[in-house]
């Protein structure tokens, strides 16, 4: 399921939260929906993020200093700690 045919991007996002990278965890929505993938991703510090898509999907992703403090439309389900420097993640839904 395309977890943005849930809601509207054009809509303020609902919740918000911290992330700590995991190998091992998904991300957990504060909704407490397990399969709901982030609307949007906010790097507070540069460097690389690995990460699960929406899709299922790994990829590896490389957030410049300029990208710091933008929220950037990512739909992810985890970050992983093995492969991500990026500082100061926060998870939009």
């Amino acid at each position: 399921m395309d977890p943005f045919l849930r809601s509207s991007q054009s809509l303020p996002v609902e919740s918000a939260l911290a992330v700590t990278p995991s190998d091992t965890a998904d991300l957990a929505p504060p909704s407490g929906d397990p399969n709901k993938a982030t609307r949007a991703l906010l790097i507070g510090g540069a460097g690389t993020a690995q990460v699960d898509m929406a899709d299922g999907t790994t990829v590896t992703l490389t957030f410049p200093a300029t990208a710091c403090g933008l929220m950037l439309p990512i739909a992810v389900k985890k970050i992983h700690a093995t492969g991500t420097t990026a500082t100061a993640i926060v998870a939009f839904y």
